[in-house]
């Protein structure tokens, strides 16, 4: 574990930290007027390798883990409900006033502390570190992500309001994985499953992909799933949340090119939950679901996060081939973004 600590006085900043892997959707802007949740898990951190926040190599914490701080009062101006950081580092070390801090509290925004790779260093603590979880227990434990959530928003008439939509979760993990399959598609038609993962990427890769066979096909896989064999061309793995890796099959070795998934969301995919209504008479039991309207759909197709694959995009060189750059280039004009 680590704390980070004030690189000009040394003053400690954080409560003790577990590292764990970025999120796909740290970068993510989302909607507008909306209220995203935290995006850390208290007591963990992720290193951002790139520049999306100022200095590479950035780390980013839940809010309530800061410690020893205050607020720049001048540096939290100009957003439209909270910081938004457009002013650099908004929070300073209380003991030497050294900014070391971002706080990112705006709408459409995940709450966030940002601490800068040059004005802070991170400082192992005592303790043995818990080793990562394997696939089974993870796969075990079962956090799926659900692929439409409530939303709640600024400004209703009441103050806050919800609507229904598609997981923001998903949105940038879409993003993320569809750089991915355009590269792995080396110019050709991509086929995935049917069910939910068609509705979420066969529209994007129709509309981006030549329609000519033969077409490269995509399989789910992943701990607890059959070998998909030889006609899978492109594999839609889960990521490890603890380390960042993304799982491999055993031996024998496959040429299939790896699509990383966020866990709960590969989970979902490869176990949808219906959440069909069950009846039941007299005193329900506590695992049968209630006999209530089940929650509403969004209205609308399913989008990926267009920032988040374009930030993918330009860091896989697969994806910088003549043919997959003019697609990055045209993709303002598609209709799905």
């Amino acid at each position: 574990m680590f704390v980070f600590v004030c690189a000009g006085c040394g003053a400690e900043l954080t409560v003790p930290l577990s590292e764990v892997a970025l999120p796909v959707h740290a970068r993510q802007k989302y909607g507008n007027g909306v209220q995203l949740p935290v995006l850390m898990r208290s007591g963990t951190f992720a290193v951002d390798p790139g520049a999306g926040h100022g200095i590479p190599g950035a780390s980013v914490i839940a809010p309530g883990d800061i410690r020893g701080t205050r607020l720049i009062p001048e540096r939290c101006d100009g957003a439209c409900c909270g910081p938004d950081g457009a002013d650099g580092p908004n929070m300073a070390c209380e003991e030497c006033d050294l900014p070391v801090a971002t706080r990112l509290d705006d709408c459409s925004r995940w709450q966030a502390v940002w601490l800068p790779s040059d004005t802070v260093r991170r400082v192992p603590v005592d303790g043995t570190p818990a080793a990562p979880l394997s696939w089974a227990e993870l796969v075990e434990k079962g956090e799926a992500t659900p692929p439409f959530e409530p939303i709640a928003t600024w400004g209703g008439p009441a103050g806050s309001n919800h609507y229904w939509s598609w997981s923001p979760r998903w949105e940038a993990a879409a993003g993320h994985a569809l750089a991915h399959l355009l590269a792995a598609s080396e110019g050709h038609a991509v086929k995935v499953p049917d069910g939910l993962a068609a509705d979420v990427f066969q529209r994007a890769l129709d509309a981006l992909l030549p329609a000519a066979a033969p077409a490269r096909r995509a399989a789910l896989a992943g701990p607890g799933l059959p070998p998909p064999g030889d006609a899978a061309d492109i594999l839609l793995a889960p990521i490890h949340p603890g380390t960042g890796r993304t799982w491999t099959p055993a031996a024998p070795a496959t040429s299939a090119y790896l699509v990383p998934l966020p866990l709960g969301v590969w989970l979902w995919l490869v176990s949808p939950q219906p959440n069909l209504p069950v009846p039941a008479s007299g005193r329900i039991p506590r695992d049968v679901l209630r006999d209530d309207p089940p929650p509403p759909h969004p209205t609308y197709l399913f989008q990926p996060d267009r920032q988040t694959f374009r930030h993918t995009a330009a860091r896989l060189s697969a994806a910088r081939g003549p043919g997959l750059r003019t697609i990055s280039e045209n993709l303002t004009r598609a209709d799905f973004f």
